[in-house]
């Protein structure tokens, strides 16, 4: 299938803001290139690893956008997300989907967060630290567009999950993830001992991709994904969203709702920076309210006011 591709060149300092803007208008994926590397020498990044800013001075960034996607009106939007940086030199192309896959395949290795929880790509053997029989193992083949758990927003949100497994919060309960993407989060949920999960997603490419990743780890029959039009009205002892800070924002209402008397909320996706604003949104529903950062990423978590 082929795809949209837009490139621009940046510097280090302005990564976070570009790559922001980018995902804010509907990136399926961003990549970063060393934009000083000789030609076929570049190794790819599409996230970065846990704890690293594996970075360069000059960088190339490319995202990749449906293929039907209007190159002038994605512009338009960018100019207006964020009018401060430089967009004259954006350009366009289209691209098949092959040598982004493979670029994934060799950037996901197997990781760890927190004590049990492992996410394991399908192309690796599960490493002898997460054969123990409390480990809580994922095996993730999320493709393009939705998530591995390399990127601290992920990340941040399985450590909160591992650490509430630990504290023996979340065995039995049931989970929404909001914003689901491969379905990592509520995967994740559901091995470290919660009852059942619901996924949800505006795009129905992640839709599939979680009950696909739901099935192959064994726990489909748990996990139930919807649009958010179809989402039906419930709430939840433990609720988790890792989007922007901007549909956090806009949204406020609607998870605060989800989320009930007494239940827990992580929200990810917020650069340093935009926590203020969201802690002070957040306050009229829940108590308990703090920030956890990695690296230029936030979560906010807390506990619903009874």
């Amino acid at each position: 299938m082929p795809y949209l591709e837009l490139s621009l060149r940046c510097t280090e300092s302005e990564q976070p803001r570009y790559e922001n803007a980018l995902e804010d208008v509907g990136a399926l994926a961003v990549t970063m290139l060393d934009a000083d590397a000789d030609t076929g020498n570049e190794r790819a990044i599409l996230e970065p690893g846990v704890g690293q800013t594996p970075l360069w001075k000059s960088l190339v960034l490319t995202a990749l956008f449906p293929h039907e996607s209007n190159a002038l009106a994605l512009l338009a939007a960018l100019e207006a997300f964020d009018p401060g940086l430089d967009w004259t030199q954006v350009a366009f192309r289209s691209v098949e989907d092959q040598d982004w896959e493979r670029a994934w395949l060799d950037q996901f290795q197997p990781m760890r967060f927190g004590q049990r929880t492992f996410i394991v790509p399908w192309n690796h053997a599960v490493p002898a630290e997460a054969q123990d029989a409390d480990a809580a193992v994922i095996r993730l083949d999320p493709g393009l567009a939705f998530g591995s758990g390399t990127h601290p927003t992920t990340a941040l949100c399985l450590r909160w999950l591992d650490d509430l497994a630990v504290r023996g919060e979340l065995q039995g309960k049931a989970v929404l993830d909001f914003g689901c993407g491969s379905g990592i989060l509520a995967l994740a949920a559901l091995k470290l001992g919660a009852s059942r999960a619901t996924g949800v997603d505006n795009d129905p490419q992640a839709l599939i991709a979680s009950g696909d990743n739901a099935q192959r780890n064994q726990v489909g029959d748990r996990l139930e994904v919807h649009a958010p039009e179809a989402e039906p009205a419930a709430t939840y002892p433990i609720v988790v969203a890792n989007i922007l800070a901007s549909a956090l924002d806009a949204l406020a209402d609607t998870l605060a709702a989800r989320v009930a008397p007494g239940g827990r909320i992580a929200l990810s996706g917020i650069l340093h920076g935009q926590e203020q604003e969201l802690l002070e949104r957040y306050a009229p529903w829940f108590e308990s309210l703090r920030c956890e950062r990695d690296e230029d990423w936030m979560r906010i978590d807390g506990v619903r006011r009874p």
